[in-house]
């Protein structure tokens, strides 16, 4: 009687399982191309914090002689500044480990200045000191209501104009209308490429390489968000496929 009632209980767990991985089961895999506008949003949060931080704090700390004001807008300012640089400039690894090495010999320049010349250090803090960026409330309250515009438009354009990958074709959704145009899956190469290491730290982005059998030119995908998630999804898809087609 035990014997029984644990075979029964095994084939239950057997079932169950069965029943989740069916549920769990990619059958579609959607790929949105985001522009690059979308790695501005480390912008508009900083934005949004110095807004608030200016709606607290405000003029009556300018009048009082507070740094506080002045740090919240060099703060802004340095995030912007980072954030234009990664916008602009790719950043794959070998640039980045260029970079590193770059700053180790600035930082050893530096020291080696402060040895040599020991009044060249102080020559540039007194420079750096006298600079004073300073915006009020209403101004980073106005850049971060158009950052948030931006990005919600650039969210609802990438509504029209998507791909969706299953198993058995490749559609490609364009167009206010919804046009669609169709590539079969069968025999369908995909490469992943991460050209920017810090738009991969931001969104997990990179780029997707579609190459359809029978057509002539690649499907070249931008800005792929979480792209390794994507692409173990389209492996899990495509693998399931070429299975039911060689079991056919």
């Amino acid at each position: 009687m035990s014997r029984q009632t644990t075979e029964k209980e095994t084939e239950t767990r057997e079932a169950d399982a069965q029943r989740e991985s069916a549920k769990k089961k990619v059958d579609r895999v959607f790929l949105v191309p985001y522009p690059n506008v979308v790695f501005l949003y480390p912008t508009l949060i900083a934005a949004l914090i110095a807004s608030i931080g200016m709606t607290v704090w405000g003029e009556q700390a300018v009048a009082d002689g507070s740094r506080i004001p002045y740090a919240i807008s060099t703060f802004f300012l340095g995030i912007l500044a980072i954030n234009l640089i990664v916008l602009t400039i790719d950043f794959p690894r070998a640039t980045v480990l260029t970079l590193f090495f770059i700053a180790c010999t600035a930082i050893l320049g530096v020291v080696l200045s402060a040895n040599f010349f020991p009044d060249m250090i102080p020559w540039v803090k007194d420079r750096a000191t006298g600079l004073h960026p300073l915006a009020n409330a209403s101004f980073f309250w106005i850049v971060t209501a158009v950052l948030f515009l931006v990005l919600l438009m650039a969210k609802i354009a990438v509504q029209f104009d998507y791909w969706e990958v299953r198993q058995n074709e490749l559609l490609h959704h364009h167009g206010l209308l919804s046009d669609l145009r169709r590539y079969p899956t069968s025999g369908l190469q995909v490469e992943k490429e991460i050209n920017d290491v810090f738009e991969f730290m931001l969104l997990g982005s990179g780029r997707l390489v579609l190459r359809p059998q029978g057509t002539n030119r690649d499907l070249v995908l931008e800005n792929i968000s979480f792209i390794d998630s994507k692409e173990k999804q389209l492996t899990e898809l495509l693998s399931a496929n070429r299975v039911e087609i060689t079991k056919d």
